[in-house]
């Protein structure tokens, strides 16, 4: 019996046992349905703001938004597609190719035909390969389809030229937290779609806490919401408890190797550079708690004690090469302690990018005077015929002086006098200051004992 009920249940026909369909996620459930019930976005959505009257308009062309996960790409597309009285068709990246789209475009064609528009909706369209952008490329210029794209990374990065100069791209920014608290509210109090029916009631500060943790993101704050209420059942209370309960692992936001990454070393570099060790301690923790290879960060302090610190306190070098070789000793995480005090040091350490600009004015000269010839004192001269060539002849040897220092040319003659390296003002450059100056004096006043030898006229005796 039960197995004739499991074959007509197989056959298509009703069974005891069909399980019935699961409800949407109540972020799903609670996606807008008009733009005057979409959260956030007010640089572009706010009335009479541009995107926005193109759409009420009905009037849209293709385009790009970019922005951090849970902020509305997905939704306000939707919305452009219903207010624009278009047909919307997904493609994917991961399991639809360019034969795919060829069937999209020939369903458009029929579909204009009719008077009828498509927007094709490329979510994470990063993920496209040139291939698959190229194919969109003659449809998107006819105007057969408007392409609407989502991504998380920079378009100037993921999207092919050709195509990128054929849409516009709109930012959108993480949601504020009185932007989710208010998204929360509304899911709380909506007997619809959201969970006004279950008859919950919930804590001010755990709504708050909602908001502030999930970091701009509307669908992970619905998320936690809706296991925070399955949680504590029909009827039950939300409490700050139950949410990081729910909760559980805050993210960082980061993506390792994306566009990202760089911002925050960008970050963490400017902050060792602006002699902020907070910030840089921060901008480090973050790295760290987004999975970043301690590496990574170690090559950008390395770079940084040589670019911005320098020779105002050459121990700064020293002490990163000496943090890094200390976490490949010790590990994680133990090794993050060299690490932060390395980071410490160098954002609290004075600064100076002489260095980087004396290479900088070494290497235009040396591109500028590439065949300079080497003075021929300043030669070795290890055979008879060099010497005879006068190779090393007039060099003076700098120690046969007690200063260690005796004047003497060792640049190209069109270069003589050249000076790339000027010292700062800070640190132990101040102290190399002294030195080129002292060596300035010696030889100005070896220069004057010469000229004034030289106009000595000789004395005769009759």
């Amino acid at each position: 019996m039960a197995e004739r009920r499991n074959q007509r249940g197989r056959s298509g026909g009703p069974s005891l046992f069909a399980a019935a369909a699961p409800p949407q996620p109540l972020a799903a459930r609670m996606r807008p349905r008009t733009l005057d019930e979409y959260v956030g976005q007010q640089h572009l959505l706010a009335p009479g703001m541009p995107l926005r009257e193109s759409i009420e308009r009905g009037n849209v062309s293709s385009m790009v938004f970019w922005g951090p996960p849970g902020t509305g790409k997905t939704t306000l597309a939707r919305l452009v597609a219903r207010y624009t009285d278009r047909e919307f068709v997904s493609f994917s990246a991961v399991t639809e190719g360019v034969p795919r789209v060829r069937e999209i475009v020939r369903e458009a064609e029929d579909r204009r035909d009719t008077g009828r528009g498509t927007i094709l909706f490329a979510d994470e369209i990063h993920r496209f390969n040139k291939a698959q952008q190229d194919a969109f490329l003659p449809h998107v210029e006819a105007g057969t389809i408007t392409l609407i794209g989502a991504t998380t990374e920079n378009p100037s990065f993921e999207i092919v030229g050709a195509l990128l100069s054929r849409v516009r791209v709109f930012v959108l920014r993480p949601l504020s937290p009185a932007d989710i608290e208010g998204l929360v509210r509304r899911a709380l109090g909506d007997a619809e779609r959201g969970l006004g029916a279950s008859g919950l009631t919930a804590d001010d500060d755990a709504i708050e806490l909602l908001a502030t943790e999930s970091d701009g993101d509307a669908r992970r704050a619905l998320t936690v919401l809706e296991a925070a209420a399955d949680h504590v059942g029909a009827g039950g209370h939300l409490t700050g408890d139950a949410v990081r309960q729910a909760a559980q692992l805050r993210f960082s936001h980061y993506d390792k190797g994306g566009e990202e990454t760089y911002n925050i070393l960008s970050a963490f570099h400017k902050s060792l550079r602006g002699s902020d060790p907070q910030a840089a301690l921060f901008w480090m923790a973050r790295m760290l708690e987004g999975g970043q290879d301690p590496m990574v960060i170690f090559r950008r302090a390395i770079a940084m004690a040589a670019e911005d610190i320098g020779l105002a306190d050459p121990e700064a070098l020293k002490l990163a090469v000496a943090a890094r070789d200390a976490f490949h000793m010790l590990g994680a995480p133990e090794g993050y302690l060299p690490m932060s005090q390395m980071v410490i040091y160098l954002a609290t350490a004075p600064k100076s990018n002489s260095s980087k600009v004396a290479l900088d004015a070494a290497l235009a000269a040396a591109q500028e005077h590439p065949a300079a010839q080497v003075p021929l004192h300043v030669r070795n001269a290890p055979t008879k015929l060099m010497k005879e060539l006068g190779y090393h002849e007039g060099y003076q040897y700098a120690h046969a002086v007690p200063e260690a220092y005796i004047p003497q040319e060792y640049l190209p003659d069109a270069l003589t006098g050249s000076a790339f390296y000027t010292p700062g003002p800070f640190g132990f450059e101040k102290e190399i200051a002294k030195r080129l100056a002292w060596w300035e004096e010696l030889r100005a006043r070896a220069q004057g004992e010469a000229s004034g030898a030289a106009g000595q006229e000789p004395s005769t005796e009759e």
